[in-house]
């Protein structure tokens, strides 16, 4: 080699494979074995690799305009197969999709929580609703806002990875079928993890007749696998750590911090809003299932059972900083606490929680100090090792 000639740069590593990286997780003791999780990982490896041999947008790379992609499509292939991960909190369905999208071998791919990216597309809806007819009629939209929408979508993202795939509202679930079927037709490949399996989806909804045509097309376009894992992997890392933290100084905050990063792998969570009969309870930090609240936030305003067990449905585990000492003087505080720790027990939803005091001494006299007691009891036991280890249970039904 000439000496003036640039050094010889390493070609560069190509991402590892979803199997490549779980594998390296195993060898490393950071993940046990997992019959179910091994098989989700070989059906992303089989996608890993026929993605990387498809053409999501031949029309478009053959240099047709926007128009050709919309209104017609004239793929060489069909898309590859998408994959719905369904299964309890806590299995691991959110490592097996970073294993997969971070090295997924197509250039167009976003993953997103399915609620963002609703409320985008109801965001373009009314967009698009307010283009006069005329401009409309000029750029031959027609009156239908799902269809450009879809193409939009199309041409932007060959691959969608939805986190927490659900749907509770109406409004969602009247457009599901017709947008999704669009991005099935224009080659959207489509990998998403849930709580639910799809039959469960939307149950008990209005009108949920209208709905079902959506799920049976889910059901063909993805394939669907329960991931069934005995063991709750993010709750697995609270093992042998205690739960509840006392006195309310700086120590107690930072495990708190730590439990929360332990339980998310995120610092800090983003906002959130339950409705509860027509009301919104705001959840000022959530990430995976976990929720942060003050002692305040739930036990210091005029909530009760229902907004409790909205909570219950929506989070596997709730850290709960600065419980007070309670006096008489603050026996509705007390009530509502009791409320909190019946509905959470009962729904086997886990608790790491700051207080001024010992569990004994958060409210040892005053009205209802003897009913108390079984507060007591219960947050004992939603200290120990077998109660945090249980999973999330059936949510029970006021």
């Amino acid at each position: 080699m000439d000496a003036n000639s640039p050094p010889e740069t390493a070609p560069e590593t190509p991402p590892a494979t979803p199997l490549q990286r779980y594998r390296a997780l195993r060898q490393s003791g950071e993940i046990e074995a997992d019959p179910a999780q091994e098989l989700a990982v070989e059906k992303l490896q089989m996608l890993h690799h026929r993605l990387a041999q498809y053409d999501p947008n031949p029309n478009l790379s053959q240099g047709q305009g926007w128009r050709q992609f919309l209104f017609g499509r004239s793929q060489k292939e069909p898309a590859p197969e998408g994959l719905y991960i369904y299964g309890d909190v806590g299995r691991g369905k959110s490592m097996l999709m970073d294993l997969f999208y971070d090295g997924a071998p197509i250039e167009k791919k976003r993953r997103v929580h399915f609620h963002e990216f609703m409320g985008e597309v109801h965001g373009r809806i009314n967009a698009f609703r307010k283009i006069p007819a005329k401009e409309r009629s000029r750029r031959k939209l027609g009156d239908d806002p799902l269809p450009p929408i879809a193409a939009d979508i199309a041409e932007a993202t060959s691959l969608l990875c939805f986190d927490e795939f659900e749907v509770r509202d109406i409004a969602d679930a009247m457009i599901l079928g017709r947008l999704f079927g669009r991005l099935f037709e224009l080659g959207v490949v489509v990998v998403s993890t849930s709580n639910r399996a799809p039959d469960e989806l939307y149950k008990g909804g209005l009108n949920r007749q209208l709905f079902l045509p959506f799920i049976e097309a889910l059901k063909q376009r993805l394939d669907i696998l329960c991931l069934e894992g005995l063991l709750d992997y993010r709750l697995a890392r609270m093992h042998g750590m205690p739960t509840y933290f006392t006195p309310l100084d700086d120590g107690a905050a930072q495990e708190l911090d730590e439990a929360f990063e332990r339980l998310t792998d995120q610092k800090v969570g983003e906002g959130a809003e339950l409705a509860v009969k027509g009301r919104k309870l705001a959840v000022p930090q959530q990430a995976k299932g976990v929720a942060r609240f003050t002692f305040a936030d739930l036990c210091a305003t005029a909530l009760g059972a229902h907004d409790y067990l909205t909570v219950a449905q929506n989070f596997h585990t709730i850290i709960l900083s600065g419980i007070p000492a309670l006096g008489p003087e603050k026996r509705n505080e007390a009530r509502r606490f009791v409320i909190l720790i019946d509905v959470l027990y009962d729904n086997g939803v886990k608790l790491v929680a700051s207080a001024a005091t010992a569990v004994e001494d958060i409210y040892p006299a005053g009205d209802g100090g003897f009913e108390f007691q079984r507060t007591v009891s219960r947050l004992m036991e939603m200290q120990s090792e077998d109660y945090f280890d249980a999973p999330h249970g059936e949510v029970v039904e006021l």
